[in-house]
């Protein structure tokens, strides 16, 4: 049997409840012969007879009534689901999930959308730190946020922060015990604070420029954390060597309390991006949050 469509069966509870081609079709905006001619279509689709019709009165037969019994409150379930959605366009709700590092989440995302979501009690907002890649359609995500060179070409990439840098720093405790490293490669003989990427469980190797070349050290330390603040934290402490972002230590550095090496290493990388996939449809609850999160000079 071909597919019956919303519109002919909607016409035919019409036509049913008000038993009667005339109201029905001043109540869709149908002529009555166009209407007539639907119900007269649908039943020839179907195989059996929907309504009886004489010159006065239409009333629905055994197999019109059945259907009109099922159909009535499924049609007023998506009549209301339509209206509900209808009142999403005019009043933003719903939840926009987003998963980002556990960085970018504490010091971008949610500094910049805590005061734009106090004026949209509507919108609900899900949260998740990841410092791994994820696959944010398989796992049902509306939008997550990496550098910008890790977004694949088939997102929609909005940037959400300035280009930044990777320093390795340590306390200057540190460097009296341990002369600071001239070169990446050194950093294999030092005492470095690992970063575990939690969904992957990869622990980070770090990624410095050699005369424009990328090169990637592995490095080794008593301490391995999944978190920049604590990876700060144990710099400061005089544990070893962290490789974080700059602006988690330039005040840190500017007041002495680390040192920052290799800077000529360290070369710019693209900040942080709010990515989705481009064939999404955007809600006005996600629009909300993107032009929160967009960054501007």
């Amino acid at each position: 049997m071909m597919r019956t469509s919303y519109n002919d069966l909607a016409a035919f509870a019409v036509v049913a409840r008000a038993r009667s081609f005339t109201r029905a079709a001043a109540e869709l905006g149908l002529s009555p012969s166009a209407l007539s001619q639907t119900v007269r279509t649908l039943e020839e689709r179907l195989g059996y007879r929907l309504l009886t019709r004489t010159t006065r009165s239409v009333s629905p037969t055994e197999a019109g009534a059945r259907l009109l019994a099922t159909l009535a409150p499924r049609l007023a379930e998506i009549d209301t689901e339509l209206l509900a959605l209808g009142e999403l366009r005019d009043k933003p709700a719903g939840t926009v999930r987003i998963t980002a590092s556990q960085y970018a989440a504490d010091t971008l995302v949610w500094p910049k959308l805590a005061d734009v979501l106090r004026n949209y009690p509507d919108i609900r907002l899900e949260l998740v730190s990841d410092n791994g890649f994820v696959d944010i359609a398989a796992q049902g995500y509306d939008a997550g946020v990496r550098l910008g060179e890790s977004v694949e070409k088939d997102m929609v990439a909005v940037r959400i922060g300035p280009d930044s840098r990777l320093l390795p720093v340590a306390s200057p405790a540190y460097f009296e015990r341990h002369p600071a490293p001239a070169a990446p490669q050194e950093l294999v003989q030092h005492s470095c604070i690992n970063l575990r990427l939690i969904g992957s469980g990869v622990i980070y190797a770090w990624e410095f420029e050699q005369d424009g070349r990328p090169l990637r050290v592995r490095v080794d330390g008593q301490l391995t954390f999944s978190s920049i603040d604590l990876s700060v934290d144990a710099a400061l402490k005089g544990f070893g060597i962290a490789f974080v972002p700059e602006d988690a230590v330039g005040g840190h550095i500017e007041r002495g309390e680390l040192v920052a090496v290799l800077d000529a290493w360290c070369p710019p990388i693209s900040g942080f991006h709010l990515y989705y996939p481009s064939r999404r449809q955007q809600s006005p609850a996600f629009q909300i949050v993107i032009e929160a999160l967009r960054y501007r000079h």
